[in-house]
């Protein structure tokens, strides 16, 4: 991991104070509808400020109204997860702007969150992020999925999270090798697709993975068609996986 120049920490954090007092109050819901430490709010609203403030944020979703709703209220219904805010290690792949991996850090303070990303402009963005925020529990590892699973990231992870990555298949070649015996993927997933999901189990059984459970969720009113998709490691994965950087994509396990 590279250190990124950073704006001093107090010039951030008057950057992003305060929202306006109802989309406070909305986020004050969500905070207590998932009974998050009383200090997320607050580092929640700077999340939400520093995404509407900063033209470099990579992701087209950045007014604040807006991103609580597709970002930080879709990024929570991981902890609807049994047993997920019981994980102690999360791996964020793919993070792009620090979703799921910023909420969650905020959600969990004991859990350690990595947010793996290779692309040098997101991972900038997402430690001003962490900086803002005051997060002591994340780190932005900047590295492809294959080459941190293949070295420092082998199964070092009780949770790996991928939220709009690739196909499932893609996901869970990312996903087994980072993650420990038991360990659990969570992928946010759009409107169920039944061959996605049949390749998705063929990988996982070439992978050592198991598919545990398929749910809807419903992270704020009117969205739709929102899954969290849910894959055990109950095996080692085999000798060959990871497979090379860009294998994964191109000629994905299980057509």
């Amino acid at each position: 991991m590279r250190a990124l120049a950073l704006k001093p920490r107090d010039e951030v954090l008057r950057e992003t104070s305060g929202l306006p007092a109802p989309l406070a109050g909305r986020l004050e819901e969500v905070r207590s509808g998932w009974n998050l430490p009383d200090a997320a709010g607050d580092k929640l609203s700077r999340l939400l400020r520093l995404l509407a403030q900063d033209a470099t944020a990579p992701t087209s979703v950045a007014g604040s109204a807006e991103a609580l709703d597709t970002h930080v209220a879709d990024s929570l219904t991981a902890l609807s997860i049994e047993g997920f805010a019981g994980r102690r290690s999360i791996v964020d792949i793919g993070t792009g702007a620090g979703f799921p991996g910023l909420v969650l850090a905020v959600a969990l303070p004991a859990a350690r969150v990595d947010l793996l990303e290779s692309v040098r402009r997101k991972c900038a963005f997402v430690e001003r992020a962490a900086t803002a925020l005051e997060l002591s529990n994340a780190r932005v590892v900047r590295a492809r999925a294959e080459e941190w699973g293949a070295g420092e990231g082998a199964e070092a992870y009780a949770a790996a999270t991928a939220r709009a990555v690739g196909r499932l298949s893609t996901v869970i070649e990312y996903a087994a090798p980072l993650l420990e015996s038991k360990g659990v993927l969570v992928a946010w997933k759009g409107r169920r697709d039944a061959e996605q999901e049949r390749e998705a189990a063929r990988a996982a059984e070439v992978l050592g993975m198991e598919r545990v459970v398929v749910e809807r969720t419903e992270p704020f009113e009117g969205s739709l068609n929102r899954h969290l998709h849910v894959y055990r490691k109950h095996e080692p994965c085999p000798p060959g996986y990871p497979r090379r950087p860009g294998m994964a994509r191109k000629r994905p396990l299980g057509r």
